[in-house]
């Protein structure tokens, strides 16, 4: 079946939810449920069959990566941090993580490009290649099943409440918010799909509609355009505390990665 462009989406979003009034309302810890909740039966069996899986194909490329000499200083990510299945278990769900010798957080991307720069002497990824996604799919695939503990840094709180102002304000020619969709029609369909929850479980993640694994940056990026907004640049600050919020919004809910969404 073929997708309404994005004008028709446009449209509907702003007859649908614009009509919201008032301030949304937090969804509570007990209610919270991931989009793979939402998805066909199909779509459900595909996420949970490794063979089957697309993003596996990034993460088999991510292990060879992590394995793989670069840059002047000619280390790999294992000549620091050895077995990934140990060393990261656990790390994907608490970024973006606080960085003191940046004074801010910095998403999972970041820090895998902080550590080529600093560690290897080598150039960072560019958001979005296949290189940069492969990394943090198969860095994130360690703690697949463990619950998002992001956000319970004290240092973080100014960063994630700016992201969390993001999140609830309305932007773009719309005039919508995060939350319009988020928070306050969660569970009800728009141009023939249910509206999540909008928690970042899987990402990097195999999207159908891309075709390919992306980035929790590029669906925000995604979602500002179908808004009429100006999107953040990737990597950039408020991209950063805008997930650091998703992230934190989502504490106790499992990481999926790579999960598969349409």
């Amino acid at each position: 079946m073929r997708r309404p462009p994005l004008r028709a989406w446009a449209c509907a979003a702003a007859l649908v939810l614009g009509t919201t009034t008032g301030l949304a309302t937090e969804i509570s810890p007990s209610q919270r449920r991931s989009g793979f909740d939402d998805m066909s039966r199909e779509s459900q069996a595909m996420q949970r069959d490794d063979t089957a899986n697309p993003g596996m194909l990034w993460v088999l490329e991510g292990e060879t990566l992590w394995n793989e000499k670069a840059g002047l200083a000619g280390r790999s990510c294992a000549d620091c941090h050895g077995d990934a299945r140990r060393s990261m278990r656990g790390l994907a769900a608490r970024y973006p993580a606080y960085l003191p010798e940046q004074s801010r957080p910095v998403d999972l991307e970041g820090r895998i490009n902080l550590c080529r720069e600093t560690r290897q002497n080598a150039p960072p990824l560019p958001r979005e290649s296949r290189e940069i996604l492969a990394l943090s799919a198969y860095v994130a695939h360690q703690s697949r099943g463990m619950p998002i503990i992001t956000g319970e840094d004290p240092r973080l709180e100014p960063f994630r409440a700016r992201g969390e102002a993001l999140f609830r304000q309305r932007q773009g020619q719309l005039n919508l918010s995060c939350a319009n969709c988020h928070d306050d029609n969660w569970g009800k369909r728009l141009a023939g799909s249910t509206i999540p929850q909008g928690h970042p479980t899987g990402y990097p993640l195999y999207r159908f509609e891309w075709q390919s694994l992306g980035s929790l940056q590029r669906r925000l990026r995604n979602c500002m355009v179908g808004v009429r907004a100006d999107p953040f640049a990737p990597g950039s600050p408020e991209a950063v505390e805008l997930e650091l919020y998703l992230m934190s919004r989502a504490q106790g809910l499992p990481i999926e990665t790579p999960a598969v969404r349409p």
